[in-house]
């Protein structure tokens, strides 16, 4: 891999990126949420069942509210 980096050193530019930090990412919070009110210890009879309690969460009015301030606003420049 890093000999192919170097043959192709003028046309590839490598990106080295964070490590994962779930607790910053929003998406990861929704699904923290799911898992702790659906999917942990679900006494479902079948997968559709399950799924179809999964569904009917996601379509709440505001699952994805995410709460405290870790995630700030965006402020005008």
């Amino acid at each position: 891999m890093i000999q192919y980096l170097w043959e192709w050193e003028g046309r590839i530019e490598v990106h080295l990126l964070p490590p994962s930090s779930p607790d910053l990412n929003p998406i990861e919070r929704v699904w923290w949420h799911l898992h702790e009110n659906i999917t942990r210890n679900h006494r479902c009879q079948d997968l559709g069942e399950l799924l179809d309690q999964v569904f009917t969460w996601l379509g709440q009015a505001s699952p994805f509210q995410i709460e405290g301030s870790v995630y700030p606003k965006a402020r005008a420049a």
